[in-house]
């Protein structure tokens, strides 16, 4: 309930500062970090389950566009590390991780579609999630497919970085950006989780890079 209440109250505090489209972070309602596949699945929802319905109602509130990772109970039995794109219309698209990263295979199914690109208020919003991005042809898909945005949801686990450099993972997001001509939003998670750290490293990039 804590997560639930945090959650509404920065999402609300986002659009009445003037934001169109929010983009949260990987597997934002459930965490990343868990302990075994029964856990996963005790934390995971369907495409219409509670996180789904809570972003419905803040994003017809607001006017707003809400991209957010979630811990998908598919319909056919299987957990997907996914993202939903909703506006005050409802669910609009749900895409599922193609390109699972270390552990992840234990817990999630890689999905097998591309990345949806989604008409909205504003603009053709594309998106997929954390590792996908570092895959050159598969940021390319919905560059092609006319995106004038890429929301990326992600946790990057903090590394080491040289004095006065950025992590890569933020350097390759603005090369993406700069390579595709179009704008990319990625979410980071910030602070640790089961004492795993977090890069923090949201960024919004523009076609310049």
């Amino acid at each position: 309930m804590k997560r639930i209440t945090r959650r509404t109250a920065l999402l609300s505090w986002a659009a009445e500062r003037g934001a169109c489209v929010v983009v949260l972070p990987e597997l934002t309602p459930s965490g990343y970090v868990f302990g075994s596949p029964a856990e996963a699945r005790s934390l995971s929802e369907p495409a219409d389950g509670p996180s789904a319905a809570q972003w419905h109602e803040l994003a017809a509130r607001h006017g707003i566009v809400i991209v957010g990772g979630f811990s998908e109970h598919g319909e056919d039995g299987l957990l997907y590390n996914s993202a939903m794109l909703v506006d005050p219309a409802g669910v609009r698209a749900v895409y599922r991780k193609a390109h699972l990263w270390d552990a992840e295979a234990d817990f999630f199914t890689p999905g097998g579609d591309p990345p949806p690109v989604v008409p909205t208020s504003y603009g053709a919003i594309a998106m997929m999630i954390c590792y996908d991005v570092e895959f050159p042809e598969w940021v390319r898909l919905p560059a092609l497919a006319g995106a004038d945005v890429l929301a990326v949801p992600t946790n990057w686990p903090a590394e080491a970085v040289p004095a006065g450099e950025r992590p890569i993972v933020t350097t390759n997001v603005q090369v993406a950006a700069f390579a595709n001509r179009m704008f990319i939003a990625a979410a980071c998670r910030c602070g640790t989780e089961r004492g795993v750290a977090w890069t923090g490293g949201s960024i919004i990039t523009g076609h310049d890079g």
